[in-house]
């Protein structure tokens, strides 16, 4: 399900608004991607949204998140990027989270992979279950859990 064009240009609009308000200095162009929707930030001040390990980009994914959840809960799920970060951090997510799956497969030994939030395990979870031969739990009881792969008994 795609996100419809008057949605996508209400969060354009708003998080340029947020990021003006910041003080920052960058573009918004909108991607439709396998995941859903995607809104990528470019520019010279972008670092500003990349300091301690993106806080503050995850910080505006969850006001974006809170603001438009009735509206995104229509059409599919929606990010916001800035320079690339989420993307690249979610690639080396998936290159983790396999190798762990084949660690565990192997060994016969439990791995684990966190402190993740809810969007981060969502991607380990997928990728774990890709692999019938292995199964993953997340553990723990605030926002940031830590997700168990483990092999499957047969």
């Amino acid at each position: 399900m795609t996100m419809s064009t008057d949605l996508e240009a209400k969060v354009v609009d708003f998080v340029r608004q947020v990021t003006i308000a910041m003080g920052l200095t960058l573009e918004a162009h909108v991607e439709r991607t396998a995941d859903g929707t995607r809104v990528n930030l470019e520019g010279e001040d972008g670092a500003a949204l990349l300091m301690r390990r993106g806080e503050p980009l995850q910080a505006l994914q969850h006001v974006v998140d809170s603001i438009f959840r009735d509206e995104m809960e229509k059409h599919g799920r929606l990010l916001v990027d800035c320079m690339g970060f989420r993307r690249d951090k979610d690639r080396e997510l998936r290159q983790m989270a396999r190798f762990l799956a084949d660690k565990a497969k192997s060994s016969g030994v439990e791995q684990q992979i966190g402190p993740l939030n809810a969007y981060e395990r969502r991607i380990v979870h997928l990728i774990v279950a890709e692999d019938p031969a292995v199964a993953s739990e997340s553990i723990g009881d605030a926002a940031m859990k830590t997700v168990i792969i483990s092999k499957r008994k047969t």
